[in-house]
């Protein structure tokens, strides 16, 4: 390689490296059953968008800002939350930032998330949202909140009733 060439890929590793981080900042997350996702969420409420827009959230480190999306939300039934409506739910602008897209088509989605300290509900794709007419019968009726206190795990009956007796099999 000449020294012009090769002077110009150890810049560009260099560069590629220090910006890295930015690029490394990935969602990822295993898949929760329906009854953790239940157990684990502040919020769980039966809605449908309404509206969206992108809204400002403040600045980063860098001062860099920060979008999101909010959708604002007719809620049909909380089946877990606060004791008010949640009429908007706030997530990141893209996938790869664990946003999530909802349709703003009068779809109805079963939707879990987390309570912020200001009392906004912000979703991910971690959490666990599904359109309404993709339920299970179970689902919809909301039983999981009666399993809370039991770990979902993927083994057979026989390998987890006799490890722990707070263990329940992976079932839909």
């Amino acid at each position: 390689m000449t020294w012009t060439a090769n002077s110009c890929f150890v810049t560009l590793a260099i560069l590629f490296l220090w910006r890295g981080e930015e690029v490394a900042q990935a969602c990822s997350c295993f898949p929760a059953h329906p009854q953790e996702a239940f157990c684990l969420s502040d919020v769980v409420i039966r809605g449908k968008v309404v509206g969206v827009q992108e809204v400002d959230a403040g600045n980063d480190i860098n001062g860099n800002p920060i979008k999101r999306i909010k959708y604002d939300i007719e809620q049909i039934k909380m089946f877990k939350g606060p004791s008010y409506d949640i009429d908007a739910i706030y997530t990141d602008p893209s996938p790869s930032m664990c946003g999530v897209t909802l349709e703003n088509n009068g779809k109805e989605y079963l939707i879990t998330g987390k309570l912020n300290d200001d009392g906004t509900m912000h979703i991910t794709l971690c959490d666990f949202i599904e359109p309404w007419d993709d339920l299970s019968e179970t689902q919809k009726t909301q039983r999981y909140e009666m399993g809370c206190g039991c770990k979902i795990t993927s083994a057979s009956p026989p390998a987890w009733s006799a490890a722990r007796p707070s263990a329940c099999g992976r079932t839909g």
